[in-house]
């Protein structure tokens, strides 16, 4: 071992890269782990490691703990994952255990008195085993040099995956007083990543961040929407045997995910018809079971496992070749956690997310059930993982490259790579028109995309992202003159796409990272330095169209006969369909449903009167005095920008 006297010389590093090879058995560093290690051994002693599952972010810590002197603490909410990693570590010569609620109170004890002795150099525990004062007092005696926190967006309450255990932490390091400290986590937004600092009391200013390896291009992405219970089935089996070959002789392992317990064990039966060795996976399951799975799995007598998020934490295989989700998880970063145990090995994998529109309704009522029992669900939490969910949506609408997405959404902008050029949102655009090595659209969509880029960039701070889709549809109203928008030279330049549509383009123009918008009380879009030089043509348009039925409503078989074969003669159709288009922007501006606002008999007497005042509006049946004062306007506008030439 290396004293700590050592620190800082050069034979100390040279020690580092000995341990490495000898204790670990690795011949040379990712680069941002040796960063890591020397920015936490002989740096700022305070970091924050941001990569991805199985992206070696352990070895952050395990290898200082390594050549400290003294017990290194590690605290970690998931107990297979330190079982394992103990094992691990004391094959490799470092001695280590963990102490968890789940061990035999005298196996626990045993262990306690062991760690007071010294006998470790590593020591994993529970966070929930650091609510006992005794506990903390003892590893407090020990004066840890380092202690690292895993898991660490647990702590954060915006995150995806909040644990009210992890709230002490920062108390906690604060009465260990470790000079070193290390958070890591696989996932963490720059909100996130704020809070975990705040929280554990890591400053700016003495901490550093490294945010690495998320780029994973050996990843074949792709998400397919679909409401087709039959169309789902058949596109997991597709991607399995894809990916695995013949069930016969399977060329490696996959998951298979779903949102629920019954559900797993449904698609389970699925895939074991398919001629696969296949399992269920859940918390529901007995312990023992749970366990048999796992070691299953992970020796290869089972070739897929069909389970809930409780499965996937310290899985050791590499070949696992693909990661389906039948429904969708609660967020990107649960997602890119999951996906990410696909391919470790650095061989080609798949990742494809299957959704529906009944996902949203069903991760609402498990969003309504994570309050806990006994407790009243927090509602600002609540609402938190509800704009994770939908962040999770709008990655499954996007037009450009999945991968850079990713990237963008976790702000790992040093590896954005310009276009994967193999994700389902690649491969389209490379058949939509191949032009340059990834691909772009064909000249009269990427004249559609610059014509939105120069609204955005004519509105000059004027108005949100709703006012510039209004203007670039051409709409004429009190609202759009007041802002001076109808007077710009792009007003209009996108009128014969329908005003929802042209919204939707702009949003995925966000996500493509081509457009921003302001954190003010007001959002306002911008353009981002990309999104100048596509407009100008120095760069290739590397977005997909949305598709032209976006933004129209999903009309049940009674309205869709109202629209096609019982429109009465003397009703326009084609406003009667504005209208109805106009009715559902307002539902989602108000977040309710669209019979709310009004019914289609109402509609489609707007279509047939065509009212161009609010008393000749107040005419037509339903259209009582509140909703003239909350719809009124807006329906008129509809009605005058129809008989506009």
């Amino acid at each position: 071992m290396v004293s700590s006297a050592a620190l800082g010389c050069p034979a100390f590093m040279r020690d580092i890269d000995l341990v490495l090879q000898e204790r670990f058995g690795l011949s040379a560093f990712r680069p941002w782990q040796r960063e890591a290690i020397d920015e936490l051994l002989e740096g700022r002693r305070r970091v924050l490691v941001i990569a991805p599952t199985g992206g070696g972010k352990s070895l952050c810590y395990q290898l200082p703990a390594a050549v400290l002197d003294g017990t290194s603490i590690v605290i970690s909410p998931l107990i297979a994952l330190m079982d394992d990693q103990v094992r691990a570590l004391t094959r490799r010569g470092v001695p280590a255990t963990y102490l968890a609620s789940t061990l035999d109170p005298a196996d626990l004890h045993r262990r306690e008195q062991e760690v007071s002795r010294g006998r470790y150099q590593l020591v994993y525990v529970a966070p929930e085993r650091l609510e006992s004062a005794r506990l903390i007092e003892r590893l407090a005696s020990l004066r840890p040099p380092l202690v690292a926190i895993d898991e660490a967006h647990c702590i954060s309450q915006w995150g995806h995956d909040f644990r009210p255990s992890y709230l002490r932490l920062g108390e906690v390091i604060n009465r260990l007083e470790p000079p070193r400290v290390m958070a890591c986590t696989a996932t963490a937004t720059p909100i996130v990543r704020r809070e975990i600092q705040k929280r554990l009391g890591l400053s700016a200013d003495r901490t550093a961040v490294i945010l690495r390896g998320f780029s994973r291009p050996n990843l074949h992405l792709a998400a397919v929407e679909s409401d087709s219970s039959g169309e789902r089935r058949r596109r997991m089996e597709e991607a399995l045997r894809d990916a695995l070959g013949d069930p016969a002789h399977p060329r490696g392992g996959a998951i298979v995910y779903a949102a629920t317990r019954r559900n797993t064990e449904k698609v389970a039966e699925a895939v074991a018809r398919q001629g696969w060795r296949a399992a269920p996976y859940h918390a529901g399951l007995p312990a023992s079971v749970r366990q048999q799975v796992s070691q299953r799995f992970a020796d290869r007598s089972l070739d897929v496992v069909v389970a809930t998020n409780a499965f996937g934490m310290g899985i050791d295989r590499a070949d696992i070749r693909a990661v389906v989700h039948v429904q969708a998880p609660g967020s990107v970063e649960a997602y890119y956690q999951e996906v990410g145990r696909a391919g470790r090995d650095g061989q080609p994998a798949h990742g494809l997310l299957l959704t529906s529109s009944g996902d949203l309704g069903l991760r609402r009522r498990l969003i309504g059930l994570g309050g806990g029992e006994g407790e009243p669900p927090n509602a600002d939490h609540l609402q938190q993982q509800w704009r994770l969910f939908l962040d999770l949506m709008r990655y499954v609408e996007a037009g450009s490259c999945r991968h850079d997405f990713i990237l963008r959404y976790f702000g790992d902008e040093q590896e954005t790579l310009g276009g994967c050029g193999h994700c389902d949102v690649c491969e389209r655009l490379e058949r939509a028109g191949t032009e340059g090595a990834h691909g772009s659209v064909s000249d009269g969509n990427a004249l559609v995309v610059r014509k939105a880029l120069s609204g955005v960039a004519r509105n000059q701070g004027r108005a949100g992202l709703t006012a510039v889709a209004d203007m670039l549809h051409g709409a004429d109203n009190d609202r759009l003159r007041r802002l001076g928008l109808t007077s710009l030279s792009t007003h209009g330049l996108l009128s014969e796409r329908p005003r929802p549509w042209v919204l939707a383009l702009l949003r995925r123009l966000v996500t493509a990272g081509l457009v921003d918008i302001t954190t003010s009380e007001f959002p306002i879009p911008f353009l981002t330095p990309a999104g100048v030089a596509v407009m100008k043509g120095d760069e290739p348009v590397r977005v997909l169209l949305p598709p032209m039925e976006t933004g129209r409503l999903r009309a049940s078989k009674k309205e869709r006969s109202h629209s096609q074969s019982e429109v009465p003669a003397d009703v326009d159709r084609s406003l009667f369909e504005r209208l109805r288009a106009t009715r559902l922007d307002i539902a989602r501006e108000k977040g309710v449903p669209a019979y709310v606002v009004c019914h289609d008999r109402t509609l489609l007497e707007i279509a047939a009167r065509k009212p161009q005042s609010m008393q000749a509006l107040a005419d037509v049946h339903g259209m009582g005095p509140a909703r003239l004062e909350s719809y009124g306007e807006p329906f008129l506008q509809a009605v005058s920008a129809h008989q506009e030439p």
